[in-house]
């Protein structure tokens, strides 16, 4: 059994090797540094992450041409999506979260729209299976997942208007970012926070896999989910607030699918809790905002089996008391552009 590893390890070197081969014989030589720099970053090898090297070479891409940009994106993809290996897969997932935080707007823009729109199964790796060892399985449950997070991630960022936790968001500017949420309608709010929920929601699925604790792959991961989770978490705290502006204009509907919004995100609170290291002052506030203001908007009979009857019956009518809650603005008048209490 121990010399499973052993050979497998040697077999992944000699791919790496004839794949660099490969490239460096059929490849444009134009676009040659680029593929080679992707097959380095992404190995075989179950204990390395990307080198930063080879990362910043793939982000270099991002400031040249658009063909070049396409190429980049396509070469990563494919790489992704017909790979068998878990190391490989994992490290290519990495480098699409390093794209997502640290590319440049063509390169970011780019991924957003590969293969089409997004979508469930975005990046076709929820069947992915390695079986090859018992860390290669374990593996592979990170690589479901980590997918499906970055799919969320994504969609989270088409929804918000950037990408989340990137160098081009407005995380560090919160003033900026609540003059902007401070101008959305109610119906967009709640689709904001939503859609932030739905990625709390994933992070908090993440694997506990006994075999992977220490891989410095996993760790990786970790540390780069990890970011997204405060910079996720301060766009909760900022929505929150400002509904806190809004309650006394907000419909039945409204409150009812505040409610459960509020509710799912505090339904992820004890399984992220476990993560040490993604807490800290400014998530435990968020946390109790959330609390408080779940209280304001119902009281729990809107959380049971009752209230998701209330939620459904409430939705029958949600184009009709839109449309009632619309007149009344309109009549007040038409050139009201600010939906937050405080204007």
């Amino acid at each position: 059994m121990g010399r499973i590893p052993i050979i497998r390890d040697f077999i992944g070197i000699i791919k790496d090797k004839a794949s660099q081969s490969k490239v460096a014989l059929l490849s444009d030589p134009k676009t040659l540094s680029l593929h080679l720099a992707l097959l380095r970053a992404t190995t075989h090898d179950p204990f390395t992450p990307p080198d930063p090297r080879h990362l910043a070479t793939l982000l270099a891409s991002g400031h040249t041409s658009r063909a070049t940009v396409s190429t980049a994106i396509e070469v990563l993809m494919d790489r992704l999506q017909t790979t068998r290996d878990a190391s490989v897969a994992i490290k290519c997932l990495i480098t699409v979260h390093h794209i997502i935080k640290r590319g440049s707007f063509i390169l970011q823009d780019r991924l957003s729209v590969y293969p089409s729109n997004g979508g469930r199964n975005y990046l076709k790796l929820s069947n992915f299976r390695d079986k090859t060892t018992l860390l290669t399985w374990e593996l592979s449950y990170w690589v479901r997942w980590y997918a499906l997070y970055l799919e969320n991630l994504l969609q989270t960022s088409r929804v918000l208007g950037f990408f989340l936790s990137s160098a081009s968001s407005s995380v560090d500017n919160n003033e900026e970012e609540e003059e902007k949420v401070s101008s959305l309608t109610n119906s967009q709010l709640l689709k904001e926070i939503n859609s932030l929920g739905n990625l709390i929601e994933q992070i908090s699925r993440m694997p506990n896999s006994l075999h992977t604790n220490g891989n410095i792959l996993v760790d990786e991961v970790l540390g780069m989910v990890g970011e997204d989770y405060l910079a996720s978490t301060n766009e909760v705290s900022i929505r929150v607030s400002e509904f806190k502006e809004r309650l006394s204009c907000l419909s039945v509907f409204e409150s009812v699918e505040l409610g459960f919004a509020l509710k799912r995100l505090e339904d992820c609170k004890e399984r992220l809790s476990a993560l040490g290291q993604m807490r800290n002052v400014l998530v435990e506030t968020v946390w109790g905002s959330i609390s408080e203001m779940k209280d304001q908007v119902g009281n729990d009979e809107l959380y049971g089996e009752e209230g998701r009857l209330m939620t459904m019956e409430s939705s029958k009518n949600k184009v009709s008391e839109s449309s009632r809650y619309g007149e009344r603005v309109l009549k007040l008048g038409d050139s009201v552009d600010f939906f937050s209490g405080r204007f």
